[in-house]
């Protein structure tokens, strides 16, 4: 079998997209005259009941992040009937096209905006922005930034701190740093969310001591700490070992008033689970179903994949039984489902199996549920079913991210088929996409497994050339690759 057979059959095309300078569509509209527009025509185009101004504007901008083809369309309609949209709803627009992959459209509205004499501002540029970089589309995203100064639209606070959480979340710690630099030159002051960043950016890059003198700055300039800068702290201490210090500041947030929320509670977990004392990791996490919490679907695979290494099934029995009698209805079904997935009863084998099970339960499936399943198969190595979530994912109309395609990497890797895994990496940059930190550690670990230490050195080598930060995982790799080489009389 050809070893892209998998992702050729199974991941689409990717998306060819132009440079920034795009052609916009073209209509007739009522007398005679030319607009552009992206959208369609409308089927209520038959329809003469005049519309005033106000409710159109006010339906596209309600619509855009819930129903965009309706959207679309009344701006269609709008047009026709000789009226202009506000910026506003334009800016509405612009992102959610941004958000659903569908940049071509967002600049095309850009275009139309200046066609219509309507000078894009900071808001709409920021709009675009903000969707190619949820898409991990930084090239493009950069390119935007070259066109925002062309046209003498400044940067503001939302332009950088757009960029600094793209660039931290992306493990890119030279750009992130550059963001930062720029907000001081300018007077911008960090604030909250900036230092939650400024924490995960410590967090991934092993300076977890520089986070607990970012709480003493903090204070000092008188930035209030909130819930996300302390579950940042958590996450940070669980990381690196530190778990008393961890509680220590789970503590100090209670004893502040400030009421922990599901990350707060999944970091404790997980890093209680990744050390091996389970009963502490369980007693957060009846803890946090007793405080009417909804379990995240996501922690449920570290528990059972940790009391499944030790062979307490029967634990997991009875923390399925006491979800069900909290009345934690959905989330036990996926919980059932995973167990199911780990082989203890080998019900649901098949992904198609395991996303029917959970729509009998009427549960919404959601990306994260998805994630959730592809990264179950993942971590058993169980590629095709892996792939299957992504088909299943597709035929629900949600369009596979970054993460997925991460996860897909991941199966590969552990099954040892790195062929695959690689193939998969290639789609990711066809597609337009940027390979984060996780991309190029989780293709290191897929050479290693297969003993293809040169190519280890390669992909470290990439990531750097791609302005991304490696981590200490890739740091280790790339040791463990060198000195076997070095072993092997390879230099």
């Amino acid at each position: 079998m050809d070893v892209h057979y998998l992702v050729r059959r199974h991941i689409q095309p990717p998306l060819q997209l132009p440079p920034l300078q795009l052609l916009p569509l073209r209509r007739r509209c009522r007398g005679g005259g030319v607009t552009l527009s992206v959208a369609c025509c409308s089927t209520a185009a038959s329809d003469h009941q005049e519309r005033p101004w106000e409710s159109y504007d006010r339906d596209i901008q309600s619509h855009a992040s819930s129903d965009l083809a309706r959207s679309l369309h009344l701006l269609a309609d709008m047009q026709a009937a000789g009226m202009r949209a506000s910026a506003a709803a334009y800016a509405r627009l612009i992102r959610a096209l941004a958000r659903a992959g569908r940049a071509l459209e967002a600049e095309a509205l850009l275009l139309e905006m200046r066609h219509q004499g309507i000078h894009p501002d900071s808001a709409h540029y920021n709009a675009l922005l903000e969707g190619l970089l949820a898409r991990a589309r930084l090239r493009l995203a950069d390119r935007l930034l070259l066109q925002m100064a062309d046209d003498g639209v400044p940067r503001n606070r939302r332009t950088y701190m757009l960029l600094l959480d793209a660039y931290a979340r992306a493990g890119r710690l030279e750009d992130s740093w550059w963001v930062l630099g720029e907000m001081k030159r300018r007077g911008i002051r960090l604030d909250t969310a900036g230092y939650t960043t400024l924490v995960r950016l410590y967090r991934d890059n092993g300076m977890w001591k520089k986070a607990t003198d970012l709480v003493m700055e903090m204070q000092e300039v008188g930035v209030r700490l909130d819930g996300k800068i302390y579950n940042g702290l958590i996450d940070t201490f669980g990381k690196y070992g530190q778990l008393a210090d961890a509680r220590k500041v789970f503590e100090k947030m209670r004893a502040e008033g400030i009421k922990p929320d599901i990350a707060t509670w999944n970091a404790l977990i997980r890093w209680h689970c990744r050390v091996g004392n389970m009963k502490r990791a369980l007693r957060y996490f009846a803890a946090m179903q007793e405080e009417g919490m909804y379990p995240d679907p996501k922690i449920f695979i570290t528990i059972i994949s940790r009391l499944g290494e030790q062979g307490k099934w029967d634990e997991l029995k009875r923390l399925f039984d006491k979800m069900r009698k909290r009345g934690f209805k959905d989330s036990g079904a996926v919980y059932a489902v995973l167990v199911d997935i780990y082989g203890q009863y080998g019900h649901f084998h098949d992904a198609h199996e395991c996303v029917a099970a959970l729509k009998a339960e009427n549960l919404q499936l959601t990306p994260s549920i998805f994630c959730v399943l592809a990264n179950a198969y993942a971590q058993q190595g169980l590629c095709e079913q892996t792939v299957s979530v992504l088909q299943l994912m597709e035929a629900e109309g949600i369009e596979p991210n970054l993460v997925m395609l991460n996860l897909l990497i991941n199966a590969f890797s552990t099954a040892g088929r790195h062929l695959e895994a690689l193939a998969v990496f290639q789609h990711i940059k066809d597609s337009g996409m940027s390979p984060d930190v996780v991309t190029y550690t989780t293709l290191m670990k897929a050479f290693m497994r297969v003993k293809r230490f040169e190519k280890v050195s390669e992909v470290y080598n990439e990531m750097e050339r791609a302005g991304c930060t490696p981590d200490r995982k890739a740091r280790e790799m790339l040791h463990d690759a060198t000195v076997t080489m070095e072993q092997m009389g390879c230099y």
